[in-house]
């Protein structure tokens, strides 16, 4: 039961973060590589890209008092809908062209206090997404499916 899933997933959104700090910008496509995104400041390793689910968005601003958040202020690559990023941890899921593999979960980091507000960072506990590697390059668009291998 654990290795099935009720319906592919879907890129909604690709962020990439040019420098350090920097305001995440918006693509439609993008090609990944070792290091994560090209044209994305990450890094090779288990933290190569990051993403979050969609269906977190407007919980995340529900514990703020808000409506849905914008994917941008949370610094993640790839927002996915439609199929549970945990139930995925530890294993490989293709998205488009590239093969991914979650290594874990995404915290929050204590600029989300002042990105959200007070009470950000608690906010995100839970939510802020997951961590990948990168085990196949490939190109990546907004719509693709997003499949576990």
């Amino acid at each position: 039961m654990i290795a099935r899933f009720a319906q592919p997933g879907r890129l909604e959104g690709i962020w990439l973060r040019p420098e350090r700090l920097e305001r995440p910008v918006v693509a439609r496509s993008a090609v990944v590589v070792d290091a994560g995104l090209e044209g994305d400041h990450g890094r090779a390793g288990k933290r190569a890209v990051t993403l979050i689910q969609a269906e977190h968005l407007p919980v995340i601003g529900a514990m703020l008092g808000q409506g849905a958040i914008d994917p941008a202020v949370l610094r993640r690559n790839l927002v996915v809908s439609g199929v549970n990023l945990s139930a995925l941890k530890g294993r490989q899921v293709a998205v488009g062209g590239a093969v991914l593999e979650i290594t874990g979960i995404c915290a929050p980091c204590s600029r989300m206090e002042a990105a959200l507000g007070a009470g950000g960072y608690s906010a995100m506990r839970g939510h802020g997404g997951w961590c990948a590697s990168v085990v196949g390059s490939g190109e990546i668009a907004v719509g693709d499916a997003v499949l576990p291998v």
